[in-house]
């Protein structure tokens, strides 16, 4: 409550006040669920395009080798790198595909043998979930934080100058500059 006084008024007003109501309930919650909408769109979205057995070898390799990082360059993908030895694992990647290793297999041997630094792409699991979750959950506190604001600097009634306010004002305006 805010502390304002409730006029009373007779029942034929009350299906009025109800759709008030409705409306305010409304306004409060409609933002919240186009957000929650959004973000289950993205989330459907992203992960629309995980499945790929009927992709090419060729195709697989490549999408392997974009998800390693060159060990030489370090900034660039195995697939973009043009060192050698991002060439040789492109090519160690081709031959483990042609011999029927799943996508994960690969992935882990050259986890196994350069450690997790070599994915370009964090785990999402383990510790690596922490890395896409906080972005997300520091928007989402933030957007709070901005919706609580607000509402807060909504409620707050217009304040105004009081004489004394003007009088001050005044004063100082008949003073002039004290340079």
């Amino acid at each position: 409550m805010t502390g304002r006084p409730v006029p009373v008024t007779d029942r034929a007003e009350q299906p009025e006040r109800s759709v008030t109501r409705t409306t305010g309930a409304l306004r409060r919650w409609l933002p919240l669920g186009a957000l929650v909408a959004v973000i289950v769109a993205a989330l459907i979205v992203g992960g629309a395009g995980r499945s790929h057995s009927s992709r090419s070898p060729g195709t697989r390799a490549h999408t392997i080798a974009s998800e390693l990082r060159c060990p030489v360059c370090q900034g660039l993908s195995v697939a973009d790198s043009p060192s050698e030895t991002a060439k040789a694992i492109f090519d160690d990647i081709r031959r483990r595909v042609d011999a029927g290793e799943s996508d994960g297999a690969i992935r882990a041997h050259y986890v196994g043998s350069y450690g997790e630094w070599i994915l370009l792409k964090p785990q999402t699991s383990g510790m690596g979930a922490v890395v896409w979750v906080l972005p997300v959950m520091a928007l989402l506190l933030g957007a709070g934080g901005l919706a609580l604001a607000f509402r807060r600097w909504r409620r707050e009634p217009a304040r105004a100058a009081t004489d004394e306010d003007r009088a001050l004002v005044e004063a100082a305006l008949n003073e002039g500059p004290t340079a």
